[in-house]
């Protein structure tokens, strides 16, 4: 997430109760989580098994429970609890809004789009032209909806995030982290019926230009989608992974979290993809595997049987001599 415009680290440490070591001059730009930071980001990290990942990351700034060292150019806000300062910033600049009406007086529609009936737009929704948005579709705070993009009946597009704060020394393990990321869906997109795609913990789920979904698919937060990808039904991406412009995802697919695909990629029905793909190839199989080799080993299991016969036969000639 953005901050309306910088934000000085001395306002930051006063308003978090933090001790800053490092740039005391710096201005954060926004905040973010780990997979997605950028150069004047503040990011938040509780565990040392991350410390060394956070502070040498693209962030600048770094909400902290213990000193260590300070690369150049950054500064640390040491505080006892990071997450509780994460949470304090994030609801400071993204407070929750209510809902009163089903769309919001803050929303902006363009020219010729066609809004049906039990429609909920929420609050700083931008849709472009052109677009029509069937019955029972979701738009939460915030997102932003391009041209000539059509959304079937029953899709939610910007719901919070599957993404939790964890430690079991607590009474409740799982703390929830406050999405305030959008969802942005390009120019040219189809989405179909029942459909989920969750907004950014703190950066975008972008869906790329002419990008085209079937129904019942699911799109974890901070996920990148490329141009003109191609995905059937029952699709499931994990958070934070980057999918390249001309994949094609073919029914069931799972793609696990912060991983890439590459560009025109084709991942066959019902695969599972636990690690990150080149482009430029067809896969199948869990874990996904080129194609063509996976399909050979299947060919090998199936003799397996017959195999094991010819096994059991020679062993029995040898007894026999």
């Amino acid at each position: 997430m953005k901050f309306p415009s910088p934000v000085s680290l001395q306002w930051l440490a006063g308003f978090i109760n933090a001790e800053l070591k490092g740039d005391l001059n710096g201005m954060a730009t926004g905040i973010n989580e780990i997979h997605r930071v950028e150069n004047g980001d503040l990011v938040f990290v509780d565990h040392p098994k991350y410390y060394n990942k956070c502070v040498q990351s693209a962030a600048s700034y770094i909400i902290i429970n213990k000193e260590v060292e300070v690369p150049a150019g950054k500064a640390l806000l040491i505080v006892e609890q990071p997450f509780e300062a994460y949470t304090k910033i994030v609801q400071h600049f993204r407070p929750f809004e209510p809902a009163t009406k089903l769309i919001s007086d803050t929303a902006a529609i363009g020219e010729h789009t066609q809004v049906f009936p039990n429609v909920f737009i929420g609050n700083h929704v931008t849709i472009g032209s052109n677009c029509i948005i069937y019955p029972h579709v979701s738009i939460m705070d915030h997102c932003v909806i391009g041209n000539n993009v059509i959304i079937q009946a029953g899709t939610v597009i910007g719901s919070d995030a599957f993404y939790y704060n964890t430690k079991k020394d607590r009474e409740v393990w799982y703390r929830k982290m406050l999405s305030c990321g959008r969802v942005v869906i390009e120019d040219d997109v189809e989405i179909g019926a029942g459909c989920t795609i969750d907004r950014g913990v703190t950066h975008d789920t972008r869906i790329g230009r002419g990008t085209k979904m079937d129904n019942l698919i699911q799109i974890g937060h901070d996920t990148v989608i490329g141009k003109n990808c191609l995905f059937a039904a029952q699709v499931g991406i994990a958070g934070g992974t980057t999918i390249g412009d001309g994949v094609v995802l073919w029914g069931q697919v799972g793609v696990s979290k912060t991983l890439s695909v590459g560009d025109h990629a084709v991942v066959l029905a019902q695969s599972g993809v636990p690690h990150s793909l080149a482009g430029g190839k067809t896969y199948f199989g869990s874990p996904a595997e080129e194609a063509k080799q996976k399909m050979k080993e299947l060919v090998w299991i199936k003799r397996i049987p017959e195999l094991w016969k010819q096994g059991k036969e020679r062993e029995k000639e040898g007894e026999d001599e």
